[in-house]
């Protein structure tokens, strides 16, 4: 308790501050959340450190400039009455970590809301004619989940036979689109758009702005539940996008079991069997990828990726099966597929001290989990090693989800789990005792201390999945 209130007047205070906000991205909501819920202001910079960008250094020199004139005054109020108002010195003294947390933040949403709010809704109003205006075939990509590497996918394979731009990275919201378009030349045969929900209505309003002509769903997932309250409201909102296509250029992942209610009789589905006619066989999965077959007919195409997990077939199926509608010839297809690779933080694997390690720590979702689980499943290893903190944005689905992914984890046979101690610790337990689960169990109090000394925890043909990540936000 005494370490916890000293951390409000250490030299080290404005800095945990100022990195509070520049990790919520200078969003006042999240950085007051984290900020009352925060105990020990000095291991605030724990996964990562301050970023001395122009404003972080303008924020610092305020917060400390600040904060030592208000100290000043306190000492001043002391001397300058002669001890007869030390309380009201004292008080002023007190206060003074506290006030200038929420004073900081003043300018933050002041500036916003003058400077960057009208700039933004211009550029945004600006990308609305270019998206309408533009020729090209538009393709929206919206989902729980998989977002980024179904756009990735339709980048990369359609990329061998037109010319395509796709948003870069995770820049999925409006003015995100918006500085995209502006880059945009007219000339382009594919444009693809991936949209990044967050809150009721983003995806109809993405929609009414960009134009899309053909639609992909990723898939539904318990996601930003903060924001959306429910899942019905989530998925409402993500199949919207429906609306501003043709029904039969809906494209939708037949392997998401949340999105069953939502998808419509004419609208398309894929999955690991296949996509729009033509049908997987002779899969074959590996660490250091797949091979598998697509056949329509007559036509069969023997095709290759470094991909893992036969979760990517159906996105796989569906790239490939677009391609041939777009116009690409077979070896087109083949290459742009042999093209595909995993993503940053997205089951990408990779050799460390004779194990293999399967990073999927960029964002996490109970989809993403029974993926993970299932490849761990199949894969042969000497030893079998998952981990996890868990999922972050749960909302009120927290404890089920929670104890849902312990009973996913159970079923893969891991021999040994390995959790980060949280918030989400105790549920994820639940399930895996619901679930018999009888292999080693870990729960690490320093994840960073664990992923450092990763080299030393693991042997010779061990395969470890590290699904998800939290920041420092997240308790």
């Amino acid at each position: 308790m005494i370490r916890e209130l000293i951390s409000f007047y250490r030299p080290s205070y404005p800095k945990a501050l100022v990195y509070m906000l520049q990790s919520t991205e200078y969003r006042i909501k999240p950085y007051l959340y984290w900020y009352w819920h925060t105990n020990n202001f000095s291991q605030v910079e724990h996964r990562r450190s301050l970023d001395y960008t122009g404003p972080a250094k303008l924020l610092l020199a305020a917060l400390y400039a600040g904060m030592t004139l208000q100290f000043v005054a306190a000492a001043l109020v002391i001397i300058l009455s002669g001890g007869n108002h030390w309380a009201y010195g004292v008080a002023l003294a007190l206060v003074t970590p506290v006030l200038w947390a929420h004073i900081i933040a003043l300018p933050m949403f002041a500036g916003h809301l003058i400077l960057i709010v009208p700039r933004q809704r211009k550029l945004i109003q600006a990308s609305k004619k270019i998206f309408a205006e533009h020729p090209g075939i538009k393709i929206a990509v919206a989902g729980s989940y998989g977002k980024t590497s179904m756009k990735e996918l339709l980048l990369t394979v359609l990329s061998e036979g037109k010319t395509v731009a796709a948003t870069p990275a995770n820049k999925n919201v409006s003015v995100s689109h918006a500085y995209f378009a502006a880059k945009l030349t007219g000339k382009e045969d594919i444009v693809v758009i991936e949209y990044g929900e967050g809150k009721p209505g983003d995806v109809t309003r993405f929609a009414k702005i960009t134009h899309p002509t053909h639609a992909v769903v990723t898939g539904i997932a318990p996601a930003h539940l903060d924001q959306y309250k429910t899942l019905d409201d989530a998925a409402t909102d993500i199949f919207s996008v429906g609306n501003y296509v043709e029904s039969d250029r809906l494209y939708v992942n037949d392997e998401s079991p949340l999105a069953q209610p939502y998808i419509s009789k004419k609208a398309q589905r894929y999955s690991h069997a296949g996509a729009l006619g033509w049908k997987v066989t002779n899969v074959s999965v590996e660490l250091t990828g797949m091979h598998f077959t697509l056949t329509k007919g007559s036509k069969k195409l023997a095709l290759h990726t470094a991909l893992v997990g036969r979760h990517h077939l159906g996105p796989l199926s569906l790239a490939a099966a677009l391609a041939h509608e777009f116009g690409l010839t077979d070896e087109q297809i083949k290459a742009g597929i042999a093209k595909t690779a995993p993503y940053e933080h997205r089951m990408q694997p990779y050799p460390l001290a004779d194990a293999w390690i399967i990073d999927d720590t960029y964002n996490g979702n109970i989809e993403g989990v029974r993926a993970g689980t299932a490849l761990l499943h199949e894969l042969s290893a000497k030893r079998k090693i998952y981990v996890t903190p868990g999922l972050v944005d749960q909302g009120m689905e927290g404890r089920h989800v929670h104890q849902e992914m312990g009973k996913l984890i159970a079923a893969s046979k891991p021999d040994v789990v390995v959790l980060m101690k949280n918030s989400a610790t105790n549920d994820i337990k639940a399930g895996l005792e619901t679930a018999g689960y009888g292999g080693g169990l870990v729960v690490q109090d320093d994840p960073l201390d664990f992923y450092r000394n990763l080299p030393s925890f693991v042997a010779a043909g061990d395969v470890v999945l590290m699904q998800n990540d939290w920041t420092d936000n997240y308790l």
